[in-house]
């Protein structure tokens, strides 16, 4: 059954009030969609179908999993075709899990504030024309908990009339246009989830950054397989402009076709790998925050820890040497052409919210020409 036919039938025939029993016609057709065949599924994704357990839900859907980013609903991103309480139309949505939510937020109010507020920032790490495209606000003309938690949970949405559904064609291809949003998401999704609140304290050892009074307190490598940096006093309140600096731009490096990595990576900032251009090599990232417009101390850290890193967290490690990038927050001058002659790519932040760097960062496509 083609993917249009199936929306088309589904929201002809659906009726919440027969239940979820076999021999109801348009559940049991959903329970059929994981082993359809010819849906035109982007490579690497699979679909199922929900009507709900026990009770009929008020709004079907059917979910499209990538197999390599997510593959349950209750939690992560996932793309979902949600047909509305009227079954007038359905919305095909880049969706968040809201199910796994409701253990932190038991408070429905405050669920779908935080989903709201997850939505908005990963929709601003997309491509502003997708974004464009993509800005349709679901409706699903229900007042129930779950509808409304879909809607909170949208990132990205289209919307499809049943009485004038597109062709095959052009569902197939703005289905494959949406599992490319969703790997983009879910990038940026793995980067921003791990830093921390606004509010939160961060223990900093084994993340090897230092304190301002005293830049070599307590620093103690043990040996080329364990590096870590103990700070004396325990808890201290991350830099927020760094840790902006570090979310932003990982995003941005999606955009590039790079994929950032912060899990498991400390003390290091962040770490670019391109696997469809270099499998070999990653891009080993420190950022640094330039105070009242002199670079020259953020510059000296930046070299520092850039050489440190590479050399006990990848060359002692019989890794391949990384590359190189400095990341500044914002434009640093005569340092560019400083550390291009060290082998180090620069990039800060300009003014109209994009990156500009030096001509090795432009070459691998991660900023514009400073």
């Amino acid at each position: 059954m083609h993917l249009r036919d199936l929306l088309i039938r589904i929201a002809k025939t659906y009726d919440p009030k027969a239940g979820t029993a076999s021999g109801v016609s348009a559940q049991d057709l959903l329970r059929q969609v994981e082993r359809m065949s010819d849906l035109p599924l982007p490579h690497g994704f699979v679909a199922s179908g929900y009507g709900g357990k026990g009770s009929a839900s008020s709004t079907p859907w059917i979910g499209v999993f990538g197999k390599a980013i997510n593959m349950q609903a209750q939690e992560g991103l996932y793309l979902a075709y949600i047909f509305d309480a009227t079954l007038a139309s359905v919305t095909l949505t880049l969706q968040q899990g809201v199910t796994k939510l409701s253990d932190e937020y038991p408070k429905l109010s405050d669920r779908l504030r935080e989903l709201k507020r997850r939505a908005r920032h990963l929709r601003a790490g997309m491509e502003p024309e997708l974004a464009l495209h993509w800005a349709h606000t679901p409706a699903f003309r229900s007042k129930l908990e779950r509808p409304r938690a879909y809607e909170a949970a949208s990132v990205a949405a289209r919307r499809y009339e049943i009485a004038s559904m597109p062709a095959e064609e052009v569902l197939a291809e703005e289905l494959h246009v949406a599992s490319l949003l969703l790997r983009d998401a879910a990038a940026g999704h793995r980067v921003w989830l791990q830093q921390p609140m606004e509010k939160e304290l961060i223990v900093y050892e084994g993340e090897g950054h230092l304190p301002a009074d005293d830049p070599l307190d307590g620093f103690r490598p043990n040996d080329s397989s364990d590096y870590y940096v103990h700070i004396k006093g325990g808890r201290r309140r991350r830099e927020r402009r760094h840790e902006e600096l570090i979310k932003d731009f990982g995003l941005h490096a999606v955009t590039c076709g790079y994929q950032p990595i912060t899990q498991g990576m400390y003390p290091r900032d962040l770490v670019l790998r391109r696997p469809s251009v270099d499998r070999q090599h990653s891009w080993l990232v420190e950022g640094k925050a330039v105070k009242r417009g002199n670079a020259t101390q953020a510059v000296r850290e930046a070299v520092g820890q850039l050489y440190e890193y590479s050399y006990y967290w990848h060359e002692k490690r019989s890794e391949p040497k990384p590359h190189l990038v400095a990341l500044f927050t914002e434009d640093i001058g005569h340092y560019a052409e400083y550390l291009e002659a060290r082998g180090i790519a620069s990039i800060w932040r300009t003014r109209g919210e994009g990156w500009a760097g030096s001509p090795t960062a432009v070459s691998w496509d991660l900023a514009a020409a400073g």
